[in-house]
């Protein structure tokens, strides 16, 4: 099971952008997909961004036309570029990596907080 830690996240103002990481300890290239969630105080997790190993990517709701996922196989490295960030998108980031092997476990990072306050 690979490691995965987020970085990236703080306070930044309306309107701002923000690229949050997630570093894997071992390889992505063998993940069927990884994906960034939030979770807003007392809600349940959502998906925001997910990208697969082809490279193609998925996004949910608000985050479509405003975030960026990609990744850097060379690095273990996910990405999302986040612009034109609202208070609504405040919340803890986290990073998820799903194996390709069926009987491997998912993989997921301890979080970032992403704050959006003027």
């Amino acid at each position: 099971q690979v490691r995965l830690v987020e970085s990236g996240g703080a306070l930044v103002q309306p309107g701002g952008s923000l690229r949050l990481s997630c570093e894997a300890s071992g390889s992505i290239s063998s993940m069927s997909y990884m994906a960034w969630y939030r979770q807003l105080p007392g809600k349940q997790r959502g998906l925001v961004a997910r990208i697969l190993a082809d490279g193609s990517t998925t996004y949910e709701g608000s985050a479509k036309g405003r975030f960026t996922v990609s990744k850097d196989d060379a690095k273990n490295t996910m990405y999302l570029q986040m612009n034109t960030l609202k208070p609504d998108d405040t919340a803890v980031y986290y990073c998820h990596a799903r194996p390709t092997l069926i009987t491997a476990p998912d993989s997921w990072g301890q979080g970032t907080q992403v704050t959006v306050s003027s």
